[in-house]
């Protein structure tokens, strides 16, 4: 029986550990929960006291913890969620877009995602009678997509992702009550899949969301993400931080249509994602927004347990610009590469341990070119695979070090600017060089 005290106590020190988090959004949860964990505690301690002078039957009797009749920790925690999403699921919209297709064949409209309908002769479908040289008119089919958004401030902006609205013929946005206006698009920045559309609404109706910090979050902290997965409006989801750091390429991914882009810091959830949260928030336990979901890791094209969130720090940067400019200029320095790992570390002649992000080519022109950096002048065999090497290798920028290119790439994009000028340690043939270069703005993806 000592074991199973063991237990319960264990689980009672864990649930007031995690509730712990949750002051902010309940002002009175940490007091209920401190209340709920001192008289479980008072009702369990003097029964396994006493239990030693017991015949057995009777301690299991008295040890077995009666279920409280008033609120405990669970309900506290409860409460405490409950009130995050009555607090930030007002500021939270639907997003809806219509996007002109090409034309298609006569009848195809009745079943526009499923090709074998409306072929000539299929059964159950009759053919449209034609006569020779018939002019087909035609009718302009759209496509239909869904996701997020969220209320930004009382002028009527709400911020969403650039691959929600980017094409889009119509959006149409319903809030929380069911109204639904059009919304014009302000601004987009495919580089950080962030954009920006307005309604025009009373501002009454627009409750614009709290933001929080990003920079300080850690692994374990609870994530809660407000969305509409598979346009299922209002839903709450939670989770934890799974990971931070994560660089992912913005938009897609297409090797043949020019360089590609890579959005730093972002944020790794197992809070359930699903298409249709793309341009909802991510909030923490006092429901301030630290992120927007954009992105999933999953073979089945549902929630895996692998969300991607970009951080609250990138969006307060790029999100006024894009009200007040309607494009962002992210600072371009106009190279590539990769992280310097071992086996490119011995194909250099260089130390096992030695870390760096590898210049493997420089875009002519760039700052990077105009600075002096070097790319790489020769290929090896790694594996079985063509890797690039010889090239110089960033060992700091503006005295940072940067042991990786994620390192490089996320003080490029947080602390830098267009027209900065920034100096780079590099290690070439075995020696350490200073470099200066003027960063230019990134060019764009087409």
């Amino acid at each position: 029986m000592k074991k199973q005290s063991l237990i319960f106590t264990s689980v009672v020190i864990l649930l007031a550990m995690l509730l712990s988090s949750c002051s902010g959004a309940i002002p009175a949860v940490s007091e209920k929960a401190a209340a709920a964990l001192d008289a479980q505690l008072q009702k369990f301690l003097p029964a396994e006291a006493e239990a030693g002078s017991q015949p057995a039957a009777q301690k299991e009797a008295e040890i077995t913890p009666a279920i409280p009749s008033e609120p405990g920790l669970l309900a506290a925690y409860e409460n405490a969620l409950s009130g995050i999403y009555t607090q930030v699921n007002p500021s939270v919209v639907n997003i809806r877009i219509l996007t002109q297709q090409s034309v298609t064949l006569p009848g195809s409209e009745q079943f526009p995602n499923f090709p074998f309908f409306n072929m000539p002769g299929f059964p159950g479908i009759p053919e449209a009678p034609q006569t020779p040289n018939q002019q087909i008119p035609e009718t302009p089919q759209y496509s239909q997509s869904l996701g997020s958004g969220f209320v930004w401030d009382k002028a009527g902006h709400i911020v969403t992702n650039n691959h929600v609205v980017d094409g889009a013929d119509k959006i149409e946005v319903t809030f929380q009550d069911g109204t639904t206006v059009p919304a014009e698009r302000v601004g987009a920045d495919p580089d950080s899949d962030l954009a920006v559309i307005k309604v025009d609404v009373p501002e009454e109706q627009l409750h614009p969301v709290e933001m929080g910090a990003s920079d300080g979050l850690r692994v374990g902290q609870l994530a809660i993400a407000i969305g509409n997965p598979f346009g299922l409006e209002g839903t709450m989801t939670v989770g934890i931080i799974s990971a931070l750091g994560r660089s992912l390429p913005a938009g897609e991914l297409n090797l043949n249509s020019g360089p590609v882009y890579r959005i730093p810091d972002v944020i790794q959830t197992d809070a359930p994602i699903n298409p249709g949260n793309s341009g909802g928030v991510l909030v923490n336990d006092q429901g301030k927004v630290i992120g927007v979901t954009f992105a999933i890791e999953s073979p089945a094209g549902a929630n895996a347990g692998i969300g991607f969130v970009i951080p609250a720090a990138i969006v307060e940067r790029v999100v006024p610009v894009l009200i007040e400019k309607g494009s962002y200029a992210h600072p371009y320095l106009g190279i590539s590469g990769t992280s310097l790992t071992p086996d490119l570390a011995k194909a250099m002649d260089l130390e096992a341990s030695q870390r760096g992000a590898l210049v493997a080519e420089v875009v002519a022109g760039s700052p990077a070119d105009k600075a002096g950096l070097r790319g790489s002048d020769r290929q090896v065999t790694i594996d079985g695979q063509q890797v690039s090497v010889g090239g110089d290798m960033i060992l700091a920028i503006d005295d940072q070090p940067v042991k990786e290119m994620d390192d490089l790439i996320a003080y490029l994009s947080a602390q830098t600017g267009v027209g900065q000028k920034v100096s780079l340690t590099v290690l070439r043939d075995g020696k350490e060089k200073r470099l200066e270069a003027t960063l230019a703005a990134r060019p764009g993806q087409d």
